[in-house]
């Protein structure tokens, strides 16, 4: 079996949706510049030699529809030879995608391969424009199957026993820790800067265009604090404990990694980040969705053969903050190497982005504690009842 390397690695900043800072670009536009600027590092490289663009996008519809992967080559690269392909697996597409190039390359069917994943939740909204359930079959006698994400979130409150106060104070704490990254300039490096053009009419009626360069993930508040949030109302639920305080944000962005055989690496003389040492979904109850990284986490363990205690950062996605506790209880898992930058929460959700944008902050962060050598953790929950893990072992 041939290794392969990540060997580059960039996300956009994340913005709010569907008002925030990218409302005017699409999805297929932030993921072609985060290509584009990842490719000027390789400004000797043929392009041609890239074997496919695998994107993960959880609503492939609208804007974000027509196998936009093709349409995200076509823009990124700026050449034709190179297919795309778009993956959906809801919030772990963008893990999904990188996991598929490391595997396509393991078994000698690429040599290279750039993966990710885009979401704009300003242009397509969460389930889509007309979703239709199938109650007849698909769902009969399970309507929870269908149930909302924060259905899910007040299911998984209710029985691993999540206290308002508790999901609170998780929520709290993800802003400060992002709030602190920012003040650090923590997220600069992995950052690639865009620039929006917006058209709006002016004071005199007439259209009239600004630009500006977003750099800087929106969500983290400043001002947070712990009385706000208690005073905010539960969303799902009359008597319910899930609130949007302590839920993700809704959110855009993109995010990219090129993944390389050992050959090609070799061949041009570059100097790998990490590698992709194990990859796994699993499957849980719908109704408890957010417990999937409980399944997700000791399958990939197994698969490189590690044991928790192995694992020395993770990026755990925090749709929210009830699913966050729980699966970080139920695995007793150490909260202080768990998004030390804050989280989703904090940073936003940009569904089919999410897996690889996290991949791209545990690389960066990885260096900056010098920490080669060393394994690394990105797992996530999945709508409909999955989860999802992948362990990268830190190379430089």
């Amino acid at each position: 079996m041939k290794t392969a390397y990540i060997v580059k690695g960039y996300r956009t900043a994340v913005a709010k949706a569907p008002k925030g800072l990218f409302r005017f670009k699409r999805a297929d536009e932030l993921a072609a510049e985060t290509i584009e600027y990842m490719m000027k590092e390789l400004p000797d490289f043929d392009k041609k030699r890239i074997d496919d663009v695998i994107v993960g996008n959880a609503m492939p519809e609208g804007a974000q529809g027509l196998n936009m992967a093709r349409l995200i080559s076509l823009m990124g690269l700026k050449i034709e030879e190179v297919p795309g392909v778009t993956v959906n697996r809801f919030c772990s597409s963008g893990l999904e995608t990188i996991g598929m190039a490391v595997a396509k390359i393991q078994s000698g069917m690429a040599d290279c391969i750039i993966a990710g994943g885009a979401e704009s939740m300003s242009s397509v909204p969460m389930t889509g424009f007309k979703p239709e359930l199938n109650y007849d079959t698909v769902a009969a006698g399970h309507e929870e199957y269908y149930w909302g994400m924060g259905n899910t979130a007040e299911a998984v409150a209710n029985e691993f026993n999540i206290s308002r106060k508790d999901q609170d104070e998780f929520a709290l704490n993800s802003h400060l820790k992002a709030l602190k990254a920012q003040a650090e300039g923590r997220f600069d490096s992995q950052i690639v800067p865009i620039t929006v053009n917006q058209t709006y009419v002016d004071a005199n009626g007439k259209k009239a265009t600004k630009s500006y360069v977003v750099n800087k993930d929106e969500g983290p508040r400043l001002g947070s604090n712990i009385e706000g949030l208690a005073r905010l109302r539960p969303v799902f639920a009359a008597d319910g404990s899930v609130t949007a305080g302590n839920s993700s944000q809704m959110s855009d962005g993109a995010a990219f990694v090129m993944v390389m055989s050992e050959d090609m690496v070799k061949e041009l003389n570059l100097e790998p980040i990490a590698r992709m040492v194990s990859y796994a979904a699993a499957g849980v109850p719908p109704r408890i969705m957010g417990i999937g990284p409980v399944a997700a986490i000791p399958k990939a363990l197994k698969q490189a053969g590690l044991h928790q205690k192995d694992v020395g950062l993770i990026e755990l996605n925090e749709a929210f903050a009830s699913q966050s506790l729980a699966v970080i209880r139920e695995l007793g898992l150490n909260p202080d190497i768990i998004n030390v930058n804050g989280g989703a929460i904090a940073l936003g959700h940009p569904l089919g982005c999410t897996g690889a944008k996290l991949s791209v902050q545990l690389f960066d962060e990885m260096r900056k504690r010098d920490m080669q050598n060393k394994y690394g953790m990105v797992t996530m929950c999945v709508g409909t009842g999955q989860g999802a893990a992948g362990i990268f072992e830190f190379l430089n």
